[in-house]
């Protein structure tokens, strides 16, 4: 592990390729995802044409993402670094999803985030794992609705069943839980790296 002084840039950057989680729930409502409008009767979970950038920031109230136009990353940031963490975003969104189709693997979507050491633009944080990352598998593939997933989605599906309002603190979980997370983050690993953990 490599680790070095950063400061953080304010932005969460997101890459979908797919349409689910807020991004689908924003297209309902206004046809858009932060801000790209998007073709019309697309349905959850659909393959975009294009993966779009559409970054999010912490909320200034709550824990909680709050997906924003590309027109304030760039009052955020500046815009040569906008155009900049975005054009890095999208690359590493396409090879990473070229790589996991191969192995069976949809990327639905990721999240990147970015600091400056100096004068130096720097990936920091996670990337690319079962929690920065909606992961599906391609053989149970079918748009129209959720998805099988390798990632935290059936843990957020567990919260969402027993109404969890998000506050803390976090409520205990289930052993079968726990361990049927587990599962899932290993497959995934398995299955994009070729050995067991």
């Amino acid at each position: 592990m490599l680790v070095v002084k950063a400061e953080v840039l304010p932005v969460e950057c997101v890459v979908r390729g797919y349409l689910s989680g807020s991004g689908w729930e924003e297209y309902q409502k206004t046809g858009e995802v932060c801000g790209i409008t998007l073709p019309k009767g697309l349905r959850e979970s659909s393959k975009l044409e294009e993966p779009i950038f559409t970054p999010a920031t912490k909320a200034e109230i709550g824990l909680h993402d709050e997906n924003i136009t590309f027109e304030k990353v760039e009052k955020t940031v500046g815009k040569d670094l906008a155009r900049k963490v975005r054009s890095i975003s999208l690359s590493i969104y396409k090879k990473a999803r070229n790589f996991a189709e191969q192995r069976g693997i949809l990327i639905a979507d990721t999240k990147m985030e970015f600091g400056m050491n100096g004068e130096k633009l720097i990936l920091i944080d996670e990337l690319l794992t079962p929690d920065s990352s909606r992961f599906w598998p391609e053989d149970d593939y079918r748009p129209g609705g959720p998805q099988k997933s390798f990632d935290k989605q059936y843990l957020r599906d567990y919260l969402l069943s027993i109404r969890w309002d998000k506050s803390p603190p976090a409520p205990q979980l289930p052993e079968e839980i726990v361990r049927k997370t587990r599962e899932k983050y290993l497959e995934a690993y398995e299955r994009l790296v070729g050995k067991p953990l």
